[in-house]
């Protein structure tokens, strides 16, 4: 049995303001607060996993053990065949201290012109999302969701962030930058698609866990 979300406050273990946004917009229908981790002034764990699970299990602990609150936390990243998985868990990494994603996508498309990977079926990639739902005690629930598509070049689109601008999801013709909030993670609960790697997610979690909160 998942253990349920009982309580109306929960913390974001994340320090990026564009994954703050989307889970805001995804718990909302719950009623349930979400304070970031940066806003409590708690700081970022080393992120020593070796996946994305492990990942997202430290950052959820280290903020709920620290704050005495249940935390969530999600730890994605963008997949390249090509480039043998890569980013990977190491996406932000790319983008350096100063989280420019820009140089982190002209990287991506540097490494797939050496590999001579030009067709979009040479250029196959995927985003994965870890969400992990953490309380005081230790206890984790996790789920990961994936969503698989393309990279193009250059960029299209500046409404998503990170590497959505690159990411061209399969049978659409936008990329993640050029969809709209509702269009990329609007569940069907909402007349959404559920499209993204963290919305596929979330109703993971939101199945087993958020049930207690209707």
């Amino acid at each position: 049995m998942h253990r349920q979300l009982t309580e109306r406050r929960l913390i974001l273990a994340s320090h990026n303001s564009g994954k703050l946004v989307e889970m805001r917009e995804l718990m909302h229908p719950y009623g349930v607060e979400i304070v970031s981790a940066s806003e409590l002034g708690l700081p970022e764990p080393d992120e020593t996993g070796l996946t994305f699970k492990e990942n997202a299990e430290i950052k959820a602990l280290a903020s709920a053990t620290s704050a005495g609150l249940p935390a969530l936390s999600d730890d994605s990243g963008l997949c390249v065949d090509a480039l043998g998985g890569d980013p990977g868990i190491y996406s932000a990494r790319w983008a350096g201290d100063t989280k420019d994603f820009g140089a982190a996508m002209r990287k991506i498309e540097d490494l797939l012109q050496q590999a001579g990977a030009k067709t979009p079926q040479q250029r196959k990639a995927h985003f994965v999302s870890a969400l992990t739902l953490a309380w005081p005690d230790g206890h984790c629930e996790t789920f990961e969701g994936m969503v698989y598509g393309s990279i193009v070049s250059p960029p299209r689109g500046n409404l998503g962030f990170g590497y959505d601008a690159c990411f061209l999801p399969d049978e659409h013709s936008r990329s993640f930058g050029e969809m709209t909030s509702h269009e990329k993670h609007g569940l069907p609960r909402d007349g959404g698609q559920g499209l993204s790697h963290r919305a596929r997610a979330f109703q993971m979690l939101e199945k087993a866990c958020l049930t207690g909160l209707k």
